[in-house]
C-alpha cells in the first residue's frame, strides 16, 4: 500500500481562489483592499522566511500587507507600543507578530504581546478571547495551523465524525486548538506528549493521526495503524546531511535538493509511514501552504467583522 497524497498545495489554491470574490467585495466596501500588519524582531532566519512568504500570498491574494521591522535589540515594550498603535489604526484590519520573539525579551514575552493585541484584529487566534470562542465552538478568528488541517482533511474527503484521532503535541498554538477542533467534529480525540506512557501504543490506536511535536522522522510505520490518516504539521529545519540520508535513503532527490541548498525541511512523519498509512500530508507542500491561507482568510474576517455594524 502506498499512502494518497493529501495535497495541501492544490486545496490551498482551490480556496485562495474562492476568497478572491470577497477580497474585491470587500476592498469595494471599504474603499481600500483589506490589510494586514506584520510585526517582525529581530534577524531569525526562519523568521524572515515565513515573514516574506505570509507577504508575497497576501499581495498575491490583493490584500495590503506592511511589515513593521524592529531590531533584535528592542524592547519588550517597543513592541507592545506598535501592537497598541495598530489596534487602534482603522487601515489595519489584522495584526500578526511573528515569533519566536527574541529570548532578551524574557519567557513571558510572546504571551504579553498577544494578549496586547485586540481581539477582532488578533488573526493568528492566538488571543485568550478568541481561545475561549474556540472552546464554546463560536470561533471569531480560530489559529491558522490547525483551521488548515481540518481543510485538508475535509476538502480530501476524509471522514472525521466517529473515528479515535490522536493529536501528538500539546502546544497552545498547534495540539490543544487541534484537538478541540477535532472534538468539536464528534472525533474522540486522545492527545499525546512526552509524558504519555507507551505514546507509540496510543498513537497506534488512531484512525487519524496529527503530528505537531517539531522532531524530524519520530513518527515511524510502527507506531501507525494500518490504514490511517496521517497529517504531518511538523516543519524542522535540518542541516545535518546524515539526517536527510536516514530518513530518505542516499539516492533521493530530497539529499540531491540539501546537497544544493545546505539545509532543508522535514516532517514529524517519517517516510516510511508512507506504506503504511492510507492517506499522508507531505512536508513540504501539506500543511504549510494551508496554514498561510488561513491568515488570508482570517483577515477577510476581520475586515467584514469591523464593516458589519456600519451595514445594520
Amino acid at each position: 500500500m502506498s499512502a494518497r497524497r493529501l495535497d495541501g498545495t492544490a486545496v490551498a489554491a482551490a480556496i485562495r481562489s474562492e476568497l478572491a470574490a470577497d477580497v474585491a467585495e470587500l476592498t469595494r466596501r471599504l474603499g481600500r483592499p483589506p490589510s494586514l500588519s506584520i510585526v517582525l524582531v529581530g534577524d531569525d532566519p526562519a523568521s524572515k522566511v515565513y515573514v516574506r512568504n505570509k507577504e508575497k500570498a497576501g499581495a498575491e491574494a490583493g490584500l495590503a500587507v506592511t511589515v513593521h521591522r524592529l531590531p533584535a535589540t528592542a524592547a519588550l515594550d517597543d513592541v507592545l507600543s506598535l501592537v497598541r498603535a495598530l489596534n487602534v489604526d482603522d487601515r489595519c484590519d489584522g495584526i500578526l507578530v511573528q515569533s519566536p520573539l527574541p529570548p532578551a525579551m524574557g519567557k513571558q514575552a510572546s504571551e504579553q504581546v498577544f494578549d496586547a493585541i485586540a481581539p477582532a484584529k488578533d488573526v493568528d487566534g492566538f488571543h485568550a478571547e478568541n481561545v475561549g470562542r474556540l472552546v464554546q465552538g463560536r470561533p471569531l478568528l480560530p489559529p491558522c495551523t490547525p483551521t488548515g488541517v481540518i481543510a485538508l482533511l475535509e476538502r480530501e474527503g476524509v471522514r472525521i465524525a466517529g473515528t479515535h484521532a490522536v493529536v501528538i503535541g500539546r502546544s497552545d498554538i498547534v495540539g490543544k486548538p487541534m484537538a478541540m477542533m477535532l472534538l468539536q467534529r464528534d472525533a474522540t480525540v486522545t492527545i499525546c506528549h512526552s509524558k504519555t506512557k507507551d505514546l507509540a501504543a496510543v498513537v497506534r490506536t488512531g484512525d487519524i493521526v496529527v503530528s505537531a511535536i517539531g522532531r524530524p522522522g519520530y513518527v515511524t510505520p510502527e507506531m501507525i495503524k494500518p490504514g490511517a490518516v496521517v497529517v504531518d504539521v511538523g516543519t524542522t529545519p535540518v542541516e545535518d546531511r546524515g539526517i536527510v540520508v536516514r530518513l530518505f535513503g542516499p539516492e533521493s532527490p530530497r539529499v540531491a535538493s540539501f546537497d544544493r541548498r545546505g539545509s532543508t525541511v522535514v516532517g514529524d512523519v517519517h517516510p516510511a509511514v508512507a506504506e503504511v498509512a492510507s492517506a499522508l500530508s507531505p512536508v513540504p507542500g501539506g500543511v504549510g501552504p494551508l496554514t498561510i491561507t488561513m491568515l488570508l482568510r482570517n483577515t477577510l474576517e476581520a475586515a467584514r467583522a469591523r464593516l458589519a455594524p456600519a451595514g445594520r
